[in-house]
């Protein structure tokens, strides 16, 4: 018989976290679900009285996550599952964020993730046991006109993880990035959007040509099924891509990566030529 796990979401109230919530709950798990709005977690807490505590929170605020946290913990008696949800997206050129715009965009995505670790961490190294799942974005993979402060923030969020990641494993706790492609949440119509400067409106007409073309999301409970093999693994990866979109992306800005490197490998080893130390020469 499985154990019941007991999971902290962020973001838990609308489009992944809210799937990744339900998904928990049907399956017998126990979720502190937190979210700066948490209205609409109302009516899984009536029909999961004893598995879901709900929490309102904004990750931004280092104190109440660190609070939340420990509520959660003493609530339930132990964490699991730690999943960095909660995110938000800025769109526009980066000339056009003002400093407020640009801070913000890493508040959330970058700063409420780590405060959201940092809180966990004590209690998983404890148990020496846990999995943190940092639901990072195709846009990691690469930054495209107009999305390169949402970019920025989710670099920053994997070069985090990434050390993370092996300073937790001495403690037998796991991370794993998950990079998801499209689906259908709110995030883009709840995104910010910066001033736009008129020496950008021909790009802009390009960008707008492109996406008219369309593309097809996907709905958020089959991202919510990865998610229950991903915590489920007994050998989870230290990233999972989400979608046929960003896994052919992966590859693409990979293959173009190294094509580059190895036709400049000549001025790069040519670069480096191991010295002693200026003090120690004669």
């Amino acid at each position: 018989m499985r154990t019941a796990q007991t999971w902290f979401i962020t973001g838990a109230s609308r489009g992944l976290g809210r799937a990744f919530t339900e998904a928990a709950l049907e399956r017998g798990d126990r979720v502190a679900a937190v979210a700066r709005n948490v209205g609409s977690l109302r009516e899984l807490q009536g029909r999961y009285p004893d598995g879901l505590l709900v929490q309102v929170l904004d990750v931004t605020d280092r104190d109440a996550v660190f609070s939340a946290v420990k509520a959660a913990h003493e609530h339930f008696g132990r964490l699991d599952i730690v999943v960095n949800n909660a995110g938000t997206m800025s769109s526009g050129m980066i000339e056009e964020f003002t400093e407020q715009e640009a801070r913000a965009q890493f508040e959330v995505n970058f700063f409420g993730a780590l405060w959201v670790a940092q809180a966990a961490m004590p209690y998983l190294r404890e148990q020496r046991s846990g999995h943190i799942v940092q639901i990072s974005s195709i846009g990691a993979l690469g930054a495209f006109p107009t999305t390169g402060l949402y970019s920025a923030s989710k670099f920053a969020l994997e070069g985090m993880s990434e050390a993370l990641a092996m300073e937790a494993a001495q403690f037998g706790v796991k991370l794993t990035m998950v990079q998801p492609g499209g689906y259908w949440t709110d995030l883009y119509t709840s995104m910010a959007t910066a001033e736009a400067r008129p020496e950008y409106a021909e790009l802009r007409a390009e960008l707008a040509k492109q996406w008219a073309e369309g593309s097809a999301d996907s709905e958020p409970r089959l991202a919510a099924e990865a998610m229950l093999k991903l915590v489920d693994s007994p050998n989870p990866p230290l990233r999972l891509l989400l979608g046929s979109l960003v896994y052919d992306l992966a590859f693409s800005v990979s293959q173009q990566r190294m094509e580059t490197w190895a036709a400049w490998e000549e001025v790069s080893r040519a670069a480096e030529k191991a010295v002693p130390a200026p003090e120690l020469r004669a």
